[in-house]
């Protein structure tokens, strides 16, 4: 195994596996979640990427690789989905993500995955990234279901410094001011410390901590890999042989990515934990090619509602596991999760309300038919893409008819940023986001930017054409009729938008923290 920097754990039984044994689990299984940040498909070693991940290569060899695996574009309403198990149309969160100086969070009367699994008898804890509002008090993980937290609660901040700077325009300024909390309280001390292995040696700790005897949920959000591109130049040394900065920094900050979930899975052996642990990795949203990801060969990046956005790198490891060993490419949601969870936890999953996601641990442990046939990417009235596609204006009208035909009967308004999967279809509406393919790194010859004029409607058969580079609603209407018929019933479901404006009030001052100011 080549060594990736001197960080790497250089211990050959990183992964011990059970081969072929299925452990039959007489308690609740430990359940271990960790969420990587704009991980791009192709970023991936086995993607065929040219940045190497043999950890997570080799843990998810060993479980079982999610191929069909959706997630949302966008960091908050991935998460949003996943700690409630609700589509964010249904929790009023549809548009676009929680700024630090917005005074909302997830709504207070949804009950989240670790309250969930709290009430089946687990230990709950979080390290890493929230962006689930923290306004108020009321917001923050530990009032939400964690029994303990350290992280951090906005969006994204310097991998070092631990500072997030956001500019607050009611008061004409550009606040930088640290985001590291404690539990409830401002960690202090922890200047210097890359993020990404701070965020591991903290998960770590809760680990050694922990009686094994007692069911665990840990769940890690990792800061990796979102902007800023920051990293130790020993996990860039590798990678000289990339040209592009950008890239060449995101590649070793995977890289240390991928020593960090290593790490965790050690320590998970070491401490007597393996053998009864259900370990699911995720990233939170397609590569944002501006800051070095890549989404190879698929259409668009985050933001947007091209598979480039959507589809994401997800697989399940661990002893439990019926068909360790296997590829999955059954439809499976981020809003799955929490049905699927708590009830390997034989916790109650919906006892609030209505769930949107589905149980599929037979679909992934025993390679079953997915339960799920229809997937709601999103309904966004709002939309606007603030990173642009170059050479695209999304202000220019779309087409508004596909072949002569007119969809204005359908019920559903159809300029609206809207994606709706069923079984093998994928309708798009309005203006999905930045629609190029972008290149394969290192290899300018595979640009195949699209320049066609995008249709207000547009129709994919997604699993033969995953890539969206043949539009068919021309040749399928009454398949575009009952996909725009579906949308148009999902949005009459749909939560009132929550997406106040900023609240001066926010401002932590020259020497604080931000955190609740409500």
């Amino acid at each position: 195994m080549e060594l990736l920097g001197c960080h790497v754990v250089a211990l050959a039984t990183v992964f011990l596996f059970s081969g072929g044994l299925v452990l039959a689990a007489r308690d609740p299984p430990h359940i271990v979640f960790i969420l990587a940040d704009d991980f791009g498909w192709h970023d991936v070693g086995y993607h065929k990427s040219e940045i190497r991940t043999p950890y997570l290569d080799k843990l998810s060899a060993a479980g079982v690789r999610l191929e069909n695996y959706y997630v949302q574009p966008l960091c908050t309403p991935s998460r949003n989905q996943l700690m409630t198990g609700r589509y964010q149309i249904h929790t009023g969160m549809q548009h676009q993500i929680i700024w630090p100086c917005q005074p909302y969070c997830v709504p207070l009367d949804e009950k989240l995955m670790p309250q969930l699994m709290k009430e089946a008898g687990y230990a709950t804890h979080m390290v890493g990234k929230w962006h689930l509002g923290m306004y108020k008090k009321d917001c923050l993980p530990t009032r939400r279901g964690f029994d303990s937290y350290f992280g951090y609660l906005t969006g994204s901040e310097d991998y070092y410094t631990h500072k997030r700077c956001t500019h607050i325009a009611a008061l004409n300024l550009t606040r930088c001011a640290l985001d590291l909390r404690d539990g409830e309280e401002v960690a202090t001390g922890y200047k210097g410390a890359y993020s990404t292995e701070l965020l591991s040696e903290k998960a770590i700790n809760v680990i050694s901590k922990h009686n094994p005897k007692k069911p665990l949920f840990l769940y890690v959000a990792l800061q990796a890999v979102h902007a800023p591109l920051q990293v130790p130049d020993s996990y860039v040394t590798p990678y000289k042989s990339i040209e592009d900065v950008n890239r060449r920094t995101y590649a070793g900050m995977v890289s240390a990515m991928d020593e960090a979930v290593g790490n965790i899975t050690l320590a998970l052996q070491q401490f007597g934990f393996w053998k009864n642990t259900v370990l699911v990795f995720s990233t939170d949203n397609g590569g944002q090619t501006l800051s070095g990801g890549s989404n190879w060969p698929l259409r668009g990046r985050k933001w947007s509602l091209w598979e480039g956005g959507i589809r994401g790198v997800g697989f399940v490891a661990g002893p439990l596991l019926d068909k360790p060993g296997s590829v999955s490419r059954e439809l499976v949601h981020i809003s799955d999760w929490l049905p699927t969870l708590v009830g390997l936890a034989r916790g109650q999953a919906e006892d609030n309300k209505p769930l949107d996601g589905f149980n599929v641990w037979n679909a992934i442990s025993k390679g079953y038919a997915s339960p799920r046939l229809e997937l709601l990417h999103n309904i966004d009235p709002m939309y606007v893409d603030i990173a642009p596609c170059p050479g695209r204006d999304p202000r220019l009208s779309l087409a508004r008819s596909v072949s002569g035909r007119s969809w204005a009967n359908a019920g559903f308004n159809v300029s609206i940023h809207a994606a709706i999967r069923s079984a093998n279809w994928k309708l798009l509406t309005g203006y999905p986001g930045c629609d190029s393919w972008f290149p394969r790194p290192g290899d300018n010859s595979s640009r195949t930017s699209s320049r066609d004029p995008l249709k207000s409607v547009m129709l994919f058969d997604i699993e033969k054409d995953p890539e969206e580079r043949t539009e068919v609603s021309d040749k399928f209407p009454a398949v575009v009729d009952n996909l725009l018929n579906r949308l148009n019933q999902h949005q009459r479901s749909a939560a009132p938008i929550i997406f106040p404006g900023e609240d001066p009030k926010c401002d932590p001052g020259p020497d604080g923290a931000w955190g609740p100011w409500a």
